[in-house]
């Protein structure tokens, strides 16, 4: 079969989990007026960011090893065709089978033919934020297949109804009394008198999920990361479900983003240091899974990669923006940020919240479809110094920024503004009058009238001076 990487298009609509009902702003509202909520994510991203904190000032070498990471991803997106033509020739040497999906559609129909072909109707899951992106569980769901969550969180948020809030702790917006509710409604076989002591709650779940780990022949895994001159895949994660749901199925199958590609054996050294620390504060992940195609009588006997490109192409047509693929999806970057502490995923609409889905979400689905994405951050920069293969988060927003304003043709209060400036300034007699009728602007007061006021209701109009420049160069 003839591979390719996919033409840059962005992610089709209608499917998946990469756009909002609503925008960020109007989104934020409803979410800055739930104090549990912010009560929850406070204390959770301080709790991270503590944990984390104390183990990357453990490593004298954090910064070059972020240097390193951010150079492999950078080489890594360079010769990113050749290398998946090498990963799927390894993977193909090894018993496995790759398919390559365009998008969520050509994915999702992918792997239900595939589940289907077994004569399954459940498949156990292990977290994977691309089967989110594209929406598989809904997919699975319409064509008869049940999707089983087995990681902690993804469980809580799909019994509950609900969308993950976080990339590392999607079920972050959840404290244990309202986990504890969820158990009791939505669990069963679950017992009446369940407590919300965390040890309890996480022996309900063990519980629920052994006999389905012990009777499911189907498993739909993602993967952290995929070794080109091996076919190796790895999972990271610190429960053990990835390991049960990776070593006791008859098949797995597996959906990759095609940008969680490394070359070597050697270069994945570096990331198993960067992420662990960066993440979950540990220094070491508790589980790491790896596996290269099929082992006759030693787990999945059936093993499919699908490679999801979903919008990843036009990512990395665009030289400023395609720093987003670089992400090694640790959150950092969420429990660092203030807006995001504030707020948390849901507002964000998209399966990427904080920083990080604020440059990659509005790339992967165009501009257009999530414009006010790049304005949900301060430019603290925060982000920037928190990421551990230092993708420049506010420089993306900034050029996210300058895309918006050139897909709308349509003028505004700012374009004319700014236009009304740059013909000012270009012609110093011009300039020269306006900077003078500029100082009558003292006794208009310090705020600007519609349909500029919007400028000014969060911030004063500077005092124009009593003298120009120019008169004062004139008298010396």
């Amino acid at each position: 079969m003839n591979t390719f990487l996919g033409m840059p298009t962005t992610a089709p609509r209608g499917v998946g989990n990469l756009r909002g009902e609503e925008s960020f702003p109007a989104a934020a509202r409803k979410a800055l007026g739930d104090q549990q909520l912010r009560r929850n994510l406070g204390h959770a991203t301080n709790t991270i960011r503590a944990k984390s904190g104390a183990v990357v000032a453990e490593l004298p070498d954090w910064q070059e090893l972020r240097s390193a990471g951010s150079a492999l991803k950078a080489d890594t997106m360079a010769r990113l065709p050749e290398l998946l033509l090498q990963l799927e020739e390894n993977v193909t040497k090894a018993g496995g089978v790759v398919h390559w999906a365009a998008d969520a559609n050509d994915a999702n129909r992918i792997v239900t033919e595939l589940v289907r072909a077994t004569g399954e109707n459940r498949v156990i899951k292990v977290k994977s934020m691309a089967t989110q992106e594209i929406g598989l569980n809904e997919a699975l769901a319409a064509a008869g297949i049940e999707p089983v969550e087995t990681d902690l969180a993804e469980l809580i948020v799909q019994l509950g109804h609900d969308r993950p809030s976080h990339i590392l702790v999607p079920a972050i917006h959840r404290n244990r009394a309202e986990i504890r509710e969820i158990f009791l409604r939505e669990m069963p076989g679950v017992d009446p008198a369940l407590t919300d002591d965390p040890v309890v709650l996480a022996g309900a779940a063990r519980r629920y999920l052994r006999e389905t780990f012990l009777n499911t022949r189907v498993a739909v895994s993602g993967a952290n990361f995929a070794i080109a001159e091996t076919g190796t895949l790895a999972v990271l994660e610190s429960e053990g479900n990835g390991r049960m749901c990776l070593t006791l199925p008859e098949t797995l199958i597996t959906v990759m983003g095609v940008e969680k590609l490394v070359p070597t054996w050697q270069d994945l050294e570096v990331f198993l240091q960067l992420l662990p620390r960066a993440s979950t504060g540990e220094r070491m992940n508790p589980y790491t899974s790896m596996w290269t195609g099929v082992t006759p009588g030693d787990g999945p006997q059936s093993f499919h990669l699908v490679l999801l490109d979903n919008g990843r192409s036009a990512v990395l047509a665009d030289e400023v923006g395609r720093q987003a693929l670089h992400c090694i999806r640790c959150s950092a970057c969420l429990n660092v940020c203030p807006v995001y502490e504030r707020t948390g995923g849901h507002a964000y609409g998209s399966v990427y919240p904080g920083p990080i889905g604020a440059v990659l979400s509005p790339q992967l689905t165009g501009v257009e479809d999530n414009a006010s994405l790049p304005y949900a951050s301060s430019l603290c920069g925060a982000c920037f110094d928190a990421c551990p293969v230092k993708i420049d988060i506010p420089t993306i927003l900034v050029h996210l920024r300058g895309e918006h304003v050139k897909a709308r043709r349509r003028p505004t209060p700012e374009s004319i503004a700014m236009a009304a400036a740059a013909y000012t300034m270009d012609r110093p007699k011009l300039f020269a009058a306006a900077q003078h009728a500029a100082r009558l602007s003292r006794f208009a007061g310090r705020r600007l009238p519609p349909p500029f006021n919007g400028w000014t209701a969060s911030r004063d109009l500077p005092k124009p001076p009593a003298e120009t420049f120019r008169d004062w160069w004139a008298k010396r």
